[in-house]
């Protein structure tokens, strides 16, 4: 991180997102998603472990937002994002997901392929060219992986029937709604076999999953079922 972001991210008053270095972006987006289908708050031991870095480090870093009002941190706590900086956070998320879409729909990315490149692309763009990207796909509501992508304002829509594959029962049938992004490699495999949003998988009564495509279906690999939420079929 160079002094003058440094700097910049030691403001009490900065509060656009373009102000914070990258590093603070993500962390922001990371912190917000991690809760966003469900899971608990992040610690900073799970931030070091996302980010690959050490347990000093990112106790400096969150220090920081908290002394810009972004995160509230308490040590071993979790850590959790003020009104001003789940505002940043979701617009970060935006960028992200627009960006993700983008790459799928006009420039041919597997929908493995783009997460990496849009992790790199989200921190260049300007919100003037992401509502350009919003306006030119239609205004998507969810990316590639069923994720909902927040409006211009921040808000943010998930279906209150959905969960996570391992939480639904069967014998019943179920419409894949998102594919988790969080294994590229399980994410190829997933595409390959056909589960993607909108594909129907059938839950057996003795929790079996398979695909309900043509007359007989095929299981579905763990590793796969494991990323997947869903909701009863139509």
């Amino acid at each position: 991180m160079g002094k003058r972001e440094r700097e910049a991210e030691q403001r009490p008053e900065a509060r656009d997102v373009d102000s914070l270095s990258p590093v603070a972006q993500d962390y922001l987006k990371t912190i917000w998603s991690t809760t966003e289908w469900g899971q608990a708050p992040i610690s900073a031991k799970g931030l070091a472990e996302k980010f690959g870095t050490s347990p000093a480090s990112v106790t400096d870093t969150v220090k920081r937002l908290a002394g810009m009002g972004l995160v509230a941190y308490t040590p071993y706590r979790p850590v959790e994002l003020t009104a001003a900086g789940r505002a940043l956070a979701v617009q970060m998320v935006r960028r992200h997901r627009l960006i993700e879409t983008f790459l799928v729909e006009r420039l041919g990315y597997g929908w493995d392929e783009v997460h990496d490149e849009a992790e790199r692309l989200e921190h260049a763009v300007s919100d003037d060219f992401t509502a350009r990207i919003d306006a030119l796909l239609g205004r998507p509501s969810h990316d590639p992986h069923g994720d909902p992508i927040p409006d211009a304002s921040g808000r943010t829509h998930r279906d209150a029937d959905t969960v996570a594959l391992a939480q639904a029962s069967g014998p019943q049938a179920f419409e894949v709604v998102r594919v988790s992004d969080a294994d590229r490699e399980v994410l190829a495999a997933a595409a390959k076999a056909g589960i993607t949003p909108g594909a129907r998988v059938e839950v057996g009564a003795d929790g079996a999953v398979c695909t309900s495509a043509g007359s007989q279906g095929s299981p579905v690999p763990a590793a796969i079922a494991a990323a997947l939420w869903v909701r009863p079929a139509g």
